[in-house]
């Protein structure tokens, strides 16, 4: 018997459950308990007897279609003004192998209802959805009896293939000619199939599904690119897929634009699972000169929980050398963040310097590199804070390493280990751990801790019951000490002996009194004083050496106390000036303020006693040396009284333009100028007649602007007026028509530019498009990667690319001989840029150079050639040591470690 519906073109069979029409219509039709004609809209009820948890099945709305007896020839329109039909039917009557779920369908032809054997064919773009399961088909057959889903495309005669079957279930999505699928137990099998499961394509000859989340593949080809006819793919008989873990293949071989490559890979693991999964780590092959043929990176990963997981990387060499790296990093969302590296490293190179006199065929050295991280979250203990920033070991790592040109010429390494905790009503202790390292003269200091405790200021008059008018009530007290602990070696000559007689330690107190005044007019007023007081563990004295025509030094022990007291008041106020441009369209106003201070101050001497005479030279020229030198653990105070005035001014300049992009409040915006220039001096109005004081203070000199937000600019100096004889005279340089000797000095410029680019993403946007489950440790470290790897990271989007800075810095001080004064002077040269050739090539490159000593520091060019799936870099580096690099490589995630690498290496 069968029962056919059809209506016009287009109108979809919906609103029903697939598994309810057998279980229905069946059993009423075989014993004829419904029998009438189906003239009329239907709604089926069911009894108010429970269903089992399995069976039970959500009531749908009134069936859209009628379903015809075939010899009902009832007016199809006279049924639109009858009443609606009920039937009320015995649930105990449904099949028990009813699904678990409804099914939903639809086609835009018609539906097949065959009730004999329990099928139902769909006809035209048909559709069905069973939980997650979606399929979609020009044909759609179901077998009720056996759950068998049977779908199949079309054919038309101008475009071929129509629609083909597609099958999706959860965020898999197959397009097959031909399916075979059991919804109850989710096996099936599919006839040339192609299929996505995360970054992975697979087409394959036939695809058996096993179970829900595993398939077999026979005659597959897997490939990342996403084109029709992929630019490359890997060809297997064999391959087995378990969906958001792991896909593996027997024998593989390669093909290049459909080119089979004569490479026979023996097996392949490729893992699809989201986010860490343990595993190895493949290696890069290199060759080099001075350490011979390598293999760079071999290694394994291994996730150690929810929280922890760690690396372990290794460097070979044919020539012996090695190094062994280890990283663990460590999460607790809102708790704690951080990762913790050890590297060894055991360097053999051949030794290619001609000239030395040395007769070993290798230069051997072992060093070693520490590194920490660990920062707290906020929320976690709210007033208390824990970081670490550690970066530690042989001073000659760096200059050993032969992949990082740029790390070979850093020469100082800086490490810190820091505690705070805030309570109160903002009393603060910090306790902290610093160690510096040079690696030219290869001393090492460590503050082995420094302690920092300061508390609010008090104000000792005020009343919390009663409004503070009066103007004594706003007196206020503070307080702020630090305790420092210091140790000096050579990591050359390391004896523990030498370290323990090298510690200093010192103490300073400060506690500093203020009082606010109200304000005169636009002038305010403040008084302070000022009290410090600095504890020394020992002190140096001098002593001239008449043999030897030199000044020996030596230390003396115990508990020294140097004290400084000050008093003064200040005032300042602010000056506001506007220029208005009333012709100009574009610039409408320049504003200038003016910020000036004066201050009047007194301050006694103190220190005397710890200051001495020292003959510096055969002649008998003396200085006055102090005790406590500048490279003391504190310096020591200024020796000579002050009574005088201190003086500065600020200013900062900006303009207002119209913006020519809007016309409503927004038309008008600031663009800063200046954003400070400062300058500040005083005189002593009771300098000592002796002409070993200055009269005029060093005048001070700063200034900063960030030019239309594209250029920064800062800048700083200190200039004397005075000029100091080796017999310690002080010699007042105006008189001679110069400006003074600078003491010290700096300029720093840069800019970064590049042309708009094609995608608004910003670099964080597209490294987690790049890696969207990276944790943001994981983030920082693959961003940290890019910028030293910038060839491998192009973007093909931008142009053009060019970053400049420029750095300066001038220091002068007095020699160990106290007799001359040396000047330092360091500057450099940053360029890095990018340049598009074309769409798929891309030019780029940067340098360091030293225009004193007219050195290429170091530098770095790429060329990058975009691939569609593929990338390849050419990079050539040279510094220290020079290196040319060929990469080839896919840019999906999932082959990250499958590339070709060729790495030349010269000293």
């Amino acid at each position: 018997m069968i029962n056919r519906y059809k209506e016009n073109a287009n109108i979809k069979i919906a609103a029903i459950l697939f598994c309810l029409i057998p279980f229905i219509t069946f059993p009423l039709l075989a014993n004829n308990r419904y029998i009438s004609k189906f003239s009329k809209p239907l709604t089926i009820i069911s009894d108010t007897v429970p269903l089992k948890a399995k069976d039970k099945i959500k009531p749908k709305k009134n069936i859209a279609d009628t379903l015809k007896h075939p010899d009902s020839i009832i007016n199809r329109s006279d049924s639109l003004h009858d009443s609606i039909q009920v039937i009320k039917l015995d649930t105990t009557i449904f099949s028990k192998d009813s699904l678990d779920a409804p099914v939903t369908y639809a086609a835009d032809d018609s539906g097949v209802l065959f009730i004999q054997s329990k099928e139902f064919i769909l006809y035209g773009k048909a559709n069905t959805n069973y939980k997650d399961l979606k399929l979609e088909a020009n044909t759609i057959q179901y077998d009720q009896a056996s759950n068998l889903v049977t779908a199949f495309g079309g054919t038309d005669t101008s475009k071929g293939a129509l629609n083909l079957p597609t099958f999706t279930q959860g965020d898999q999505t197959s397009i097959m000619d031909t399916v075979r699928y059991n919804l109850k137990t989710q096996r099936g099998i599919t006839i040339n199939t192609y299929y996505k499961t995360g970054e992975m394509f697979v087409n394959a000859q036939k695809v058996k599904k096993v179970d829900k989340d595993v398939e077999f593949a026979y005659r597959g080809r897997f490939t990342t690119c996403n084109l029709d006819t992929p630019h490359f793919d890997l060809r297997a008989k064999k391959l087995k897929v378990i969906n958001d873990k792991i896909a593996v293949s027997g024998p593989a071989i390669p093909e290049f634009e459909g080119v089979p490559i004569p490479i026979v890979i023996p097996f392949g693991i490729y893992p699809l699972v989201r986010g860490r999964h343990s595993g190895l780590l493949p290696p890069r092959f290199t060759t080099s000169d001075i350490t011979g043929l390598g293999l760079e990176g071999l290694g394994f990963y291994k996730v150690l929980g929810p929280n922890w997981d760690t690396r372990i990387e290794s460097d070979l060499y044919s020539y012996g050398g090695w190094r062994l790296q280890n990283t663990t990093e460590y999460l607790k969302r809102y708790k704690y963040r951080g990762s913790f590296r050890l590297s060894v490293q055991h360097t053999k190179q051949l030794n290619y310097d001609l000239y030395t006199l040395s007769k070993n065929e290798f230069n051997i050295s072992n060093t070693y590199n520490i590194q920490w991280s660990h920062s707290s979250d906020s929320k976690a203990r709210p007033g208390t804070n824990f970081s670490a920033n550690v970066n530690m070991g042989s001073t000659q790592y760096n200059r050993y390493l032969t992949n990082n040109a740029y790390a070979n010429f850093n020469n100082s390494l800086t490490s810190n280990i820091s505690y705070n905790k805030t309570w109160g009503e903002g009393n603060n202790l910090n306790v902290s751990l610093n160690e510096t390292q040079n690696s030219v003269t290869r001393l090492m200091n460590l503050n082995l801790p420094t302690v920092s405790f300061s508390t609010p200021t008090i104000y000792p008059f005020q009343r919390k019951d009663q409004p503070n008018n009066k103007w004594y009530q706003k007196l206020g007290i503070g307080y702020s000490g630090n305790l420092l602990n210091v140790i000096s070696f050579y990591d050359s000559a390391f004896s523990f002996k030498k370290v323990l007689d090298t510690i200093q330690w010192g103490i300073d107190h400060r506690i500093p009194i203020s009082l606010t005044l109200p304000p005169v007019g636009p002038l305010i007023f403040a008084p302070s004083i000022s009290y410090e007081e600095r504890w020394y563990a020992q002190k140096v004295n001098y002593a001239w050496n008449t043999k030897t025509n030199k000044v020996d030094t030596s230390l003396q022990k115990g508990f020294y106390a140097a004290r400084q007291m000050s008093f003064g008041i200040s005032m300042n106020t602010r000056i506001f000036g506007t220029f208005n441009f009333k012709n100009s369209k574009h610039i409408q106003a320049l504003r200038h303020e003016i910020d000036p201070f004066i201050g009047l101050s007194y301050q006694p001497n103190m220190v005397s006693k710890f200051y001495q005479n020292v003959r510096v030279d055969s002649i008998g020229n003396i200085r006055r040396i102090s005790q406590f030198p500048s490279n003391s653990v504190i310096a020591g105070f200024s020796e000579g009284r002050f009574g005088g005035l201190t003086f500065g001014i600020n200013n900062l300049l900006e303009m207002k333009v119209r913006n020519k992009d809007t016309t409503g409040a927004d038309s008008i915006k600031k663009v800063r100028l200046l954003d400070n220039l400062s300058i500040t001096s005083g005189i002593n109005l009771i300098p000592d007649s002796t002409n070993r004081e200055t009269p005029i203070s060093p005048i001070s000199i700063r200034a900063g602007t960030n030019l239309f937000n594209k250029i920064n600019i800062s800048a700083g100096a200190t200039v004397s007026p005075y000029m100091q004889d080796t017999a310690g005279h002080y010699h007042l340089m105006w008189k001679q028509g110069k400006i003074g000797s600078f003491t010290n000095g700096n300029l720093s410029i840069s800019t970064s530019l590049k042309s708009k680019s094609k995608d608004k993403k910003t670099t964080e946007q597209q490294l987690a498009d790049m890696g969207e489950t990276l944790t943001p440790d994981e983030q920082q470290a693959q961003l940290q990667y890019m910028q030293e790897n910038p060839g491998e990271f192009v973007d093909f989007k931008t142009d053009w690319s060019l970053q400049l800075s420029y750095s300066l810095s001038y220091n002068r001080y007095l020699s160990t001989n106290l007799i001359n004064y040396i000047s330092n002077l360091s500057t450099n040269i940053n360029v890095n840029g990018t340049l598009a050739l074309s769409p798929k090539w891309q030019i780029g490159g940067g340098f360091y150079f030293d225009p004193i000593h007219g050195k290429l520091q170091a530098s770095n060019l790429f060329l990058t050639r975009d691939m569609h799936c593929w990338q390849m870099v050419i990079d050539v580096q040279v510094g220290l040591y020079k290196s040319l690099t060929i990469t080839l490589n896919p840019k999906a995630g999932l082959l990250r470690d499958l590339r070709i690498n060729k790495h030349f290496l010269q000293q």
